[in-house]
């Protein structure tokens, strides 16, 4: 088993910057491709940004590109999201993802094998 812990939600008005961590724990594995989903009150839970086994590969959804950098340290088992230029179309709950197989990066909920329990995002204009 795999146990994730995400932190570093908060409460930040639009235009800032929050940093989210992913901290692995039990059966880790590097070879484990790593997601972020959010979920919205009402909404599904969403793809965010992906990350390869190595780091080298990233993914991310249309609506925060260029905006949110995915990124892994994997000596310390720890997956990160950086987010600039925070809208408060991002306020949902964050849940960090992992699957241990590398290659395409899964863009869906049910191809990811643990999850975290999640830290809620809110941004406020």
């Amino acid at each position: 088993q795999v146990q994730l812990v995400e932190s570093g939600g908060g409460l930040v008005q639009a235009g800032g910057s929050l940093r989210l961590s992913c901290a692995a724990s039990g059966r880790t594995n590097s070879s484990s491709t790593m997601g972020w989903f959010r979920q919205a009150p009402g909404k599904e839970r969403e793809f965010v940004a992906g990350i390869s086994w190595r780091g080298i590969r990233t993914t991310y959804a249309d609506s925060v590109k260029g905006r949110f950098t995915i990124s892994r340290n994997n000596a310390k088992n720890t997956v990160y999201l950086q987010m600039n230029s925070l809208k408060v179309e991002d306020t949902a709950v964050y849940y960090c993802a992992s699957v241990p197989r590398v290659g395409v990066i899964p863009l869906v909920r049910s191809e990811y094998d643990y999850w975290g329990q999640g830290t809620q995002v809110t941004v406020s204009s």
